[in-house]
């Protein structure tokens, strides 16, 4: 990315399931949902939202091999968009097990989300 414009941080939990998608999921959605960015265009090359190149850093804290990226850059509205998975985030206990929750324990699995806009 040449030039970043925007850097928007979100969180999203998974309290039963233990679902790392579900999480990452919800913490884009934390991140992108409250911002609007009406001047963008303006400075896009060629003024076109799909030159936006977006960059989503995910700090996970457990099964990054189960991370779905796809349904996570599905999130993304327009533009070019990259994941980066790191260490992070926090598994911490929901004090119950809920079988009919498909609950394998009683963890709760967040997830942080940075979301880079520009071009």
């Amino acid at each position: 990315m040449e030039k970043i414009m925007f850097i928007q941080t979100g969180f999203g939990v998974d309290v039963h399931g233990q679902d790392v998608t579900k999480a990452a999921v919800r913490s884009v959605v934390n991140a992108i949902h409250t911002n609007s960015m009406p001047g963008i265009t303006s400075v896009l090359p060629e003024n076109d939202l799909h030159n936006m190149k977006v960059n989503v850093r995910l700090a996970v804290p457990a099964d990054k091999d189960k991370l779905d990226i796809e349904q996570v850059k599905a999130r993304i509205p327009y533009g070019t968009v990259t994941v980066e998975v790191i260490d992070g985030g926090m598994l911490t206990s929901s004090a119950i097990y809920l079988e009919d929750k498909q609950d394998k324990n009683d963890l709760m699995y967040i997830v942080n989300a940075s979301v880079e806009t520009g071009y």
